[in-house]
């Protein structure tokens, strides 16, 4: 029931949420568009169209253009929870996109977020 809360929460307030955190810490709108973008196959013309209208935040991982498959590699807890021990499918995807937001805000280099080197695949 709580999962179906997230889900229909509208995803340009989650985004605010999730770019809020990362610029206290001292990053960039554009970095989490970045990570959200590379998480997600959306194109930056397809977020603001998804930021611009009311799509709930389960739609807009259920009707990503082509999610990453390089995504499987995040491992890492956010909120108190093993992100690859989540079981629903949908749950695992947002989570996910949690880790990476944290791992920004953390002041991570956006090469090893987006596991972009050798080093970051091993």
């Amino acid at each position: 029931m709580e999962n179906e809360k997230v889900y229909q929460m509208n995803f340009s307030k989650v985004y605010d949420l999730l770019v809020s955190k990362a610029v206290r810490k001292g990053r960039t709108r554009q970095e989490v568009d970045q990570v959200i973008r590379w998480l997600t196959g959306y194109s930056q013309a397809e977020l603001k169209e998804m930021l611009d209208r009311t799509v709930p935040y389960g739609n807009f991982f259920l009707n990503a253009p082509k999610l990453n498959e390089k995504r499987k590699l995040i491992k890492g807890v956010v909120c108190g929870v093993r992100v690859e021990d989540v079981e629903e499918p949908l749950m695992r995807e947002i989570r996910y996109l949690d880790k990476l937001v944290d791992e920004l805000a953390k002041g991570k280099p956006m090469e090893k977020i987006l596991f972009c080197n050798k080093a970051a695949q091993k």
